[in-house]
């Protein structure tokens, strides 16, 4: 039994839910999202809360039941409130500044990188050393952040290059003489 399946959704207060066979919609402040549901699981919308159930008992049945829920969740929560990550720039000279739509990004390579901003991904710069990204749609969002941070993922030796702000490097020593 999926944990996370059992429990029901609460519909918050101005985000309104659409069930229309497999397909599920929510419209709220920030903007509107869909999802198709897999056949194997069911939703219901009973007294401002969604519940997803399984058709079956069966092991794809029950795999699908807890992917589906989070997803509905996910949504529902980005629609009121947008989600966000943010990436720091640690090392001489990298910083980062939008241009248009892009985001151009120096790393320490003998070029610039433009990153251009995916659909519903907005990108700022507060500091030339941060970047934010906040979007309704949390895949888009921790994508968009995950391909900014490979470009020049952090070494562990000086902590240099892009990281998410929450994230701790574990730093090695280095040679010793």
């Amino acid at each position: 039994m999926s944990r996370i399946g059992k429990r029901s959704i609460p519909v918050p207060n101005g985000v309104t839910v659409n069930i229309d066979g497999q397909t599920v919609s929510a419209k709220g402040p920030k903007g509107e999202l869909t999802f198709v549901v897999n056949e194997l699981c069911t939703v219901a919308l009973e007294d401002n809360e969604v519940t997803v159930k399984p058709v079956n008992n069966s092991k794809p049945a029950r795999s699908q039941w807890g992917m589906s829920r989070t997803r509905i969740f996910n949504m529902i929560e980005g629609v009121s409130k947008e989600y966000t990550k943010t990436l720091e720039l640690v090392g001489v000279g990298y910083r980062a500044q939008m241009k248009g739509t892009a985001l151009n990004l120096a790393l320490g390579y003998s070029h610039d990188i433009d990153y251009p901003a995916p659909d519903g991904v907005k990108i700022t710069t507060p500091k030339p050393t941060e970047i934010v990204l906040s979007g309704i749609d949390k895949q888009k969002v921790g994508q968009a952040a995950a391909e900014i941070r490979s470009l020049r993922p952090p070494e562990p030796y000086k902590g240099k290059g892009v990281k998410y702000a929450d994230e701790y490097i574990f730093r090695k020593e280095g040679k010793k003489k």
